[in-house]
């Protein structure tokens, strides 16, 4: 017999939550492409994201910096090379920010 919670839509809430970070830790270890893509569609399909933030100006509002890269083009300076870790957003609410490699300026 299951029990009867005085909040079905706050649990079933709190039970789409715990499966997002359930598929987001399944995510960043699985190894096979079609694992990946298979669990990238069912987020995606519930209104889920991936962030691959990769040529945008970086912004420590929506990202992380995991390191940086020199560049001696001016132009680059501030944008992001590469994603390190792939963020995601439950349609505008981050879930959690991308960590990226963002382009330095070398000192002359």
């Amino acid at each position: 017999m299951t029990a009867v919670t005085a909040d079905p839509l706050g649990q079933a809430l709190a039970e789409r939550a715990t499966l997002i970070q359930l598929c987001m830790y399944a995510l960043d270890r699985a190894r096979s492409t079609g694992v990946v893509e298979r669990l990238a569609e069912g987020l995606s399909g519930i209104g889920v994201a991936p962030l691959r933030p990769d040529g945008t100006r970086f912004d420590p509002a929506l990202h992380e910096a995991g390191g940086t890269l020199p560049t001696d083009d001016p132009a680059l300076d501030g944008v992001i090379a590469e994603t390190e870790v792939l963020g995601f957003a439950d349609r505008d609410r981050i879930l959690r920010a991308p960590i990226v490699t963002v382009y330095q300026l070398r000192k002359q």
